[in-house]
């Protein structure tokens, strides 16, 4: 595919995707999420690629939908994805539940870290909200964006928000739409870490880095997979699945590298294929 809005990187086994409208400060398109649909699908099937970053050009991460676009359902009064029908679907189909959109991002097999550079809004909020670790510079403004704008929460935001904040702030900054700053996100745990503008994207590819040399392939998928299965499951359900993947997963060859690899005080050197 040709990119036209987004850039894509690997190094290190960390693949970075870069929204790219900088001059339209990273605004959401049709054009923009078939690129990142098709990016994340791609990073998360190269063997080469252990986890994957996403952040924007310049000095914003993603302020929403492009208000041209917006612009023209008040004229057709009709809502467009400006996608196309045969999009693609990242992420393992075996998860039936999390086959929609932005919610793909719990399918994947690998971590998803946002490098927020700027401000987020609407979509782009969703966007950061939907990934697994969320890195964010000071001061940078964020808001839903919807209430202003005569829309729903979007994209199942009223079912994630809650689940990353707790229901009372995240009623709060539903109900209000309010802008608030990443410092504040930080304090109530929605952000990770406050990175300086000039360190943040190094500072989140060491970190990305140390997460997949400290931690295997198979581990990191199977976490990520029961995290996001256990939103919906009872503790019971949670512990057995746990229990069953422990007997599976002492059988592989990470394993006793693992155990090799402490006893003998070095890294791990992973074989899993994922």
């Amino acid at each position: 595919m040709e990119l036209q809005a987004t850039l894509y990187e690997v190094s290190e086994r960390v693949a970075t995707i870069t929204l790219d409208r900088a001059n339209r400060a990273n605004a959401w398109t049709g054009r923009m999420h078939t690129e990142y649909r098709y990016l994340l699908k791609k990073a998360d099937e190269d063997p080469d690629v252990g986890v994957i970053i996403v952040t924007g050009a310049g000095n914003f991460f993603c302020v929403g939908a492009d208000i041209d676009v917006l612009s023209e359902f008040t004229e057709t009064g009709e809502y467009s994805s400006g996608t196309d029908p045969d999009l693609v679907m990242p992420g393992s189909d075996e998860f039936p539940a999390f086959m929609h959109e932005y919610v793909y991002h719990f399918a994947l097999s690998k971590p998803v870290i946002s490098a927020m550079n700027g401000p987020a809004a609407g979509v782009g909020f969703v966007l950061a909200c939907y990934t697994d670790i969320r890195f964010a510079v000071p001061a940078a403004k964020l808001t839903t964006a919807h209430g202003p704008l005569n829309l729903p929460a979007e994209c199942g935001l009223s079912w994630l928000l809650p689940r990353l904040i707790g229901s009372a702030r995240a009623t709060e900054l539903l109900l209000s739409s309010r802008k608030f700053l990443t410092d504040e996100a930080h304090g109530i745990g929605l952000v990770h870490r406050l990175v300086e503008p000039q360190d943040l994207m190094a500072e989140t590819r060491l970190y990305a880095i140390d997460l997949i040399t400290r931690n295997s392939p198979e581990s990191l998928r199977q976490t990520k997979r029961q995290i996001y299965l256990d939103w919906h499951r009872d503790v019971g359900t949670a512990t057995r699945e746990a229990g069953d993947l422990l007997l599976d997963m002492v059988k592989q060859p990470d394993y006793s590298e693992a155990v090799s690899a402490f006893l003998e005080k070095r890294k791990a050197n992973w074989q899993t294929d994922t």
